[in-house]
């Protein structure tokens, strides 16, 4: 319950701060997106923010053996670059271009952003349902290939 709570009150507080900011007005994020237009750097202090409160985070979780709610801190590992990386953001940054909107301020204009917004939110989980179909399409053909190799003549060589 003390989960369900804490993520519930995570939640309101972002979507208010999306809100106070100004993320969820699509003009603002694309005036901030067109240096040589009509360019509104407001939205630096809302990353400057962001910045600030992150580091402190960080800080603080440096000095937790544990998250308050849970076993242990789920921290990514992997630094690689790879082709799915940089495709997804990408398209990632296409959207945020087209639209206006990136997912938490899309879904947070969801109740009063209109058709912009929910056109906006339906393509994005039309682009997860593609992208999960995807990966189970590739992760098949992999494992296909894999088990086609297996069982290919002189696949089971022994040496001595």
């Amino acid at each position: 319950m003390k989960n369900n709570i804490s993520a519930l009150a995570s939640g309101l507080l972002f979507g208010a701060g999306l809100v106070i900011s100004g993320m969820t007005q699509p003009q603002k994020v694309l005036g901030f997106l067109d240096p040589f237009g009509r360019f509104d750097a407001s939205l630096i202090f809302v990353m400057l923010g962001a910045i600030a409160v992150h580091l402190i985070a960080y800080r603080v979780r440096a000095r937790r053996s544990a998250p308050l709610y849970s076993a242990k801190f789920l921290v990514p590992t992997r630094r690689d670059i790879d082709a799915k990386l940089l495709a997804g953001a990408f398209i990632f940054g296409a959207g945020w271009g087209l639209g206006g909107y990136c997912p938490g301020p899309g879904i947070v204009s969801l109740p009063a952003g209109g058709l912009p917004a929910l056109a906006f939110v339906s393509a994005m989980l039309l682009g997860m349902l593609a992208t999960i179909k995807v990966e189970a399409l590739f992760a098949r053909r992999k494992e296909k290939a894999q088990s086609r190799a297996d069982n290919a003549p002189g696949a089971h060589t022994v040496t001595s």
